[in-house]
C-alpha cells in the first residue's frame, strides 16, 4: 500500500479519522507500507509546514520522529522506471510511480480523481475509509 501525503497530513491533524488508523496499522506492519526516499521529502516537507504542525499541536521534532518511524518499517522501493508525466500534479506522479514499481495493491488518497486515469493498471485507488475497510477484511478472512 501506498499513502499519498494529503493521507499523512490527515493522519497528524486527526486523531480519530481512518488516516489515523491505517498510519497506526502500517506502524504495526499490519499491512506492508511502500516508501521511496522522494515521498519521504515530501512527507517532510508537507508535515513540517506550519498550519499541520499546529492543527496537529506537534513540533517539527515530532514529525521527524515519526517519519524515523515510518522509515524504519516501511518497504523502500527504488524506481527502476520513471512514468513520467502522467498526471497533471507532479507530486502525484511521484506516488504513482511507488505504487507502480512496488507493485502495490492499493495507493491510498483523498484525491481519487487525479488517480483515476490509472485505471489501466491493476492497481485500487481508494480513500482512507475503503483501504481501512479492505485491511479490516483481510485480517478477519485470515
Amino acid at each position: 500500500m501506498v499513502l499519498d501525503t494529503t493521507v499523512m497530513v490527515a493522519a497528524l491533524r486527526s486523531a480519530a479519522g481512518a488516516s489515523r488508523q491505517l498510519l497506526v496499522a502500517a506502524l504495526e506492519k499490519r499491512f506492508e507500507l511502500l516508501l521511496s526516499v522522494p515521498l519521504m521529502i515530501e512527507y517532510e516537507a508537507v508535515l513540517t509546514r506550519k498550519e499541520h504542525l499546529k492543527a496537529a499541536g506537534l513540533q517539527v521534532a515530532d514529525v521527524v520522529e515519526l517519519l524515523n518511524a515510518v522509515a524504519a518499517i516501511g518497504e523502500p522501493v527504488i524506481p527502476n522506471f520513471r512514468w513520467r508525466p502522467m498526471l497533471r500534479d507532479p507530486n502525484d506522479d511521484m506516488v504513482f510511480e511507488v505504487a507502480l514499481n512496488g507493485q502495490a495493491d492499493m495507493l491510498v488518497t483523498f484525491n481519487k480523481s487525479d488517480f483515476e486515469q490509472l485505471s489501466l493498471w491493476n492497481l485500487r485507488i481508494a480513500s482512507p475509509g475503503e483501504a481501512l475497510r479492505k485491511l479490516g477484511a483481510s485480517y478477519e478472512k485470515k
